[in-house]
């Protein structure tokens, strides 16, 4: 510039023979910027933003650069120069713009950079016009945060496994929550910003996942599950504070988090068979819980202490479990711990059924096989068993599973809102109803399987007039003397009562405040009877056979025993419609039988009152002690029945059906009247 001046000095002064009019006119022309000079400007100013760059003064870089974008014509396409010195100085700044770019994004990858710091980059991005890769470096730097935080974390993973899900979970959502807030504040509620912040979070929370199923316990053991139901139970609270963000992740954690959960539960269902089913091989012991010891231990016979103790450890075990859910674990893995527990349940009847004697449907399982807690021998054992199976299925097992329930809808986040609570509560319950069904179709599988053994055993093992056959029915078999003289149920029937009397005094002994189960074995025992009969195509091949010797006092016999039976369960105060059915089709078909034959049943049967009176009347003069001994021991002599089978009761529990699978238990059901006709199914 000092050259440039005392050159036009030194030309002034030797332009003496100019006029002043001329130096007038060409005033304004010298006033005017030289093409030469107006370079020198720019390369002053490109040289201004290369020092402001290089000393990391971007913020007074983009300011410089702002303003002449705004002040310059030429950049505006306004100017008098030619179009290559305009290209060249717009690509000169374009030069300058991306060195900038290059140290924002330098600044903000910095390790130790700060959020303010950042920030600061980020909006001199924007300012940039490169928005979308300022965002990109916004997430950048919150997953490299994150990545920090959870490998400074990851060394307690074995000192807190239990907790460290949770807490793990409250890195990675804070972090998530932190990234969104930042993100409306720096770019707005750009919907392209938005998608982006889910991708990136669905990222981060599948990692998340990952890094905990990596870290996480043995999955057989109570701490896995107890890790897995906390951190489902953290991180879909985090998820829910994330909605109210506008982020919705619930459904892809719950998505991510199920195949681990489940995974620890088949896992910890697994052990649970071992504890229950391999009593001697199994290492693990059973607290004894008050309420166990006081329920089982009442059912205890003198030589049953294993069975107590595998009611103790199914207990233990499925409360050990339950135990670990937590409300939100509840409510997403509710049905699979109940539709396990309904497992665990099946196998363990199973084994109890492995106990009884008698064939078993499932005799060719070898798991099973293997599955024999010890065998029950006797009346006490075998009743022990069904006390045992009972007081597990009716009383222990729903108060254990209902009260995590309930306590799980009690606990019900008051935010929720009442529809959700409504929906949570009528889905629970159907799940419930359901998993109660299942429960009582497999205790009634134990229970129809000692019933059926033992009915077989006391009709097979009897010998002579008191075996059950068609032979008692034939006209070559029967005393016709003693039939006019005193009409009575035939002998099998009279040691049926005997037997279902003596069962009862057992039980009586072993099944102390259980009453429930009492009447409905004692029911099922008296309806297996009459379903044997009614199904027993050997019996009747003997009556329906054209040579056997029928007779009107056969067919006699046969209604009256019926009859009998009803009376049994009446008086004994277990009637079920369902035996009243069955005798009635017994009835029918034997007078169908008998009609084929020739014989009258008008002409030669008695009034239907006739029937009702003798039965009523035998069953008064047994409970009388009309005899001193039963006839198991002697063929002629009848049954001294027990005061106690007398007894009525108000409501008792009943079978509607064959195959019915309703429980006993919830069955409410008046006493029948006597029927007056045993083929009126509505009397």
């Amino acid at each position: 510039m000092t050259g440039v001046c005392s050159e036009l000095e030194e030309w002034n002064q030797s332009s003496n023979d100019v006029t002043e009019i001329q130096q007038e006119h060409e005033l304004p022309e010298l006033l005017e910027p030289l093409p030469n000079e107006r370079n020198d400007q720019k390369i002053l100013f490109l040289e201004n933003i290369d020092v402001l760059v290089a000393e990391h003064k971007f913020e007074e870089a983009l300011e410089a650069l702002e303003a002449e974008e705004k002040n310059s014509g030429e950049l505006k396409g306004s100017g008098n120069n030619s179009s290559d010195d305009v290209s060249s100085y717009k690509s000169a700044l374009s030069e300058r713009k991306a060195m900038l770019e290059q140290l924002l994004v330098g600044i903000s990858e910095q390790p130790s950079i700060s959020f303010p710091e950042l920030k600061k980059a980020l909006n001199g991005l924007i300012k940039l016009g490169k928005g979308p890769r300022a965002h990109q470096t916004m997430l950048k730097f919150y997953k490299s945060h994150l990545q920090k935080r959870i490998e400074a974390f990851l060394p307690s993973s074995s000192l807190c496994p239990e907790t460290f899900p949770s807490t793990l979970s409250k890195i990675v959502f804070s972090v998530i929550s932190l990234t969104i807030k930042q993100s409306a504040l720096i770019f707005g509620d750009n919907p392209v910003y938005t998608n982006r912040i889910v991708q990136w979070a669905e990222w981060e929370i599948e990692y998340f996942v990952r890094v905990v199923k990596e870290n996480a316990p043995l999955s057989e053991t109570v701490s896995a599950l107890r890790a897995a139901c906390i951190c489902t139970q953290a991180s879909l609270n985090y998820c829910s504070i994330l909605e109210s963000q506008g982020l919705k992740m619930s459904k892809l954690l719950l998505v991510l988090l199920r195949p681990s959960v489940e995974e620890v539960l088949e896992s910890n269902f697994r052990r649970a068979r071992r504890v229950v089913l391999d009593i001697a091989e199994s290492a693990e012991c059973c607290p004894l819980s008050p309420q166990f010891v006081s329920s089982l231990s009442s059912i205890a016979t003198s030589s049953s202490s294993m069975l107590v103790e595998s009611g103790m450890r199914f207990m233990h075990i499925v409360e050990e479990i339950l135990e670990q859910l937590t409300p939100l674990a509840r409510l997403h893995f509710g049905g699979n711990v109940l539709n396990r527990i309904s497992q665990l349940f099946d196998k363990y009847m199973d084994a109890l059924i492995r106990a009884l004697p008698g064939p078993s449907d499932d005799d060719n399982l070898p798991e099973l096989k293997e599955a024999v807690l010890f065998r029950a021998e006797t009346d006490s054992e075998q009743l022990a068993i069904l006390g045992i199976a009972f007081t597990i299925l009716d009383e222990l097992l729903p108060n254990a599973v209902l009260s995590r329930w309930m306590l799980q809808s009690e606990g019900k986040e008051t935010n929720s809102g009442s529809t959700e609570n409504l929906t949570f509560n009528t889905n629970a319950s159907v799940e419930l109803k359901e998993w109660r069904k299942h429960l009582q179709h497999s205790f009634d599988k134990l229970r129809d399987h000692f019933c059926r053994q033992y009915i077989l055993t006391f009709i097979y093992s009897r010998e002579g007039k008191t075996r059950l056959n068609a032979h008692i029915y034939l006209g070559d078999n029967r005393e016709d003397n003693f039939w006019d003289s005193e009409p009575l149920p035939s002998l099998p029937f009279q040691a049926l009562f005997a037997k279902l009397q003596q069962l009862a005094i057992v039980a009586g002994d072993v099944l102390i405040g259980k009453d429930k189960i009492h009447k409905i074995l004692l029911a099922r025992l008296t309806e297996t009877v009459v379903m044997w009969l009614s199904d027993e195509q050997e019996f009747w091949g003997v009556l329906e056979d054209i040579s056997a010797p029928l007779q009107p006092l056969g067919l006699q016999q046969l209604i009256l025993d019926m009859h009998f039976t009803v009376e049994i369960a009446r008086y004994a105060g277990y009637p079920s419609r369902h035996i009243h059915q069955i005798a009635s089709a017994i009835t029918a078909r034997a007078i169908r039988t008998f009609s084929a034959r020739g014989i009258n049943p008008q002409s030669a049967l008695p009034e239907d009152e006739w029937f009702v009176e003798t039965a009523k009347s035998a069953i008064h003069k047994f409970l009388l002690g009309a005899s001193g001994s039963e006839a198991s021991d002697t063929d002629e002599d009848h049954i001294i029945v027990h005061d106690e089978l007398v007894s009525d009761s108000d409501t008792v529990s009943s079978l509607s059906s064959r195959d019915s699978t309703e429980s006993f238990a919830s069955a409410s059901m008046a006493e029948l009247d006597s029927p007056s006709n045993l083929s009126d199914p509505d009397n």
